[in-house]
């Protein structure tokens, strides 16, 4: 398995790590790039992550026989439309979104002939920081990649994907786009958008900058991913807003139960719902290749 062409489309944290990998593993033997910003690509391009910056998507994914979309999912849309004409039949098309249904929904509204080209992927890994700057080629090592195929996906093109994520050292699964949402609204869009809120509750009140100072390594842990890109997320969880809302609603039921016992004064409660919790989070075990920073995309 090697590449003649990658095209980079996103020059950034995660699309620039992949270029890294696959540089390093020798499975491509040149490297288009584009971003919106020229700055982005002529740092890519010093940086040797890319070896030609193109100033369009369509130029960047001219004869390519990969195409990896490392943009935000809101952007998903438009990069379709600009590489559909432009993209080789035969090439294998994949993004690193964070929803899938939407991403689905956008090539199938779009790409026509060439949809058949896309394998949606999630690789579940990032770092608190963003930018080309900070790719490196061990990113996806011992993470977890999923892989969404579509009916369109012919079965060599599938495991061809598998192979592209395995051979840079992920752990690749695969589920169907809903499942996929369903999962990770759960797993991690929901916590996510509880850390935004929890931060947000604090500053907002009038002590809040005294309690922040007072904060230990409880508040670090839980508030960490707080810190994650604003546009990413402002995006993931509009995409993925019916799931993210099913969610809420089992919190909400959840948070309602411990508001109920505190005004009850119910302390066999109160201490049975934490130990319910905690029963549950000590039987919970990391799977191999489900640890990252956070869920960062650029």
């Amino acid at each position: 398995m090697k590449f003649q062409r990658l095209a980079l489309i996103g020059c950034g944290l995660m699309g620039g790590s992949f270029a890294l990998a696959l540089r390093q593993a020798g499975l491509v033997q040149h490297i288009t790039g584009f971003s919106a910003s020229e700055k982005t690509r002529q740092r890519a391009l010093e940086l040797q992550v890319i070896d030609k910056a193109c100033s369009s998507v369509a130029e960047a994914v001219q004869d390519a026989d990969l195409v990896l979309l490392a943009v935000p999912v809101g952007a998903m849309q438009s990069s379709f439309v600009a590489m559909s004409e432009a993209l080789a039949p035969q090439a294998l098309l994949m993004d690193v979104g964070s929803t899938k249904c939407d991403v689905v929904a956008a090539a199938q509204a779009t790409l026509g002939e060439r949809l058949h080209c896309l394998v949606p992927a999630h690789p579940i890994a990032g770092k608190e920081v963003a930018g080309i700057e900070h790719a490196e080629a061990t990113l996806y090592q011992e993470r977890r990649t999923i892989l969404t195929p579509l009916p369109h996906n012919s079965i060599r093109q599938i495991k061809t994907a598998s192979e592209v994520w395995t051979a840079i050292g992920s752990h690749v699964s695969h589920m169907t786009p809903e499942a996929h949402d369903a999962t990770f609204a759960a797993v991690s869009h929901l916590p996510h958008l509880l850390a935004f809120a929890a931060v947000n509750a604090l500053s907002a009140q009038p002590q809040g900058a005294a309690f922040l100072e007072m904060a230990g390594p409880g508040f670090r842990d839980f508030s960490r991913i707080a810190a994650s890109d604003p546009a990413v997320w402002r995006d993931i969880l509009s995409a993925n807003q019916t799931e993210v809302l099913t969610q809420m609603a089992h919190f909400r039921a959840a948070l309602d139960q411990f508001e109920n016992t505190l005004k009850q004064g119910d302390t066999a409660a109160l201490q049975q719902l934490i130990q319910q919790a905690s029963d549950v989070r000590a039987a919970w075990i990391l799977q191999a290749g489900n640890a990252c920073n956070t869920a960062s995309e650029d």
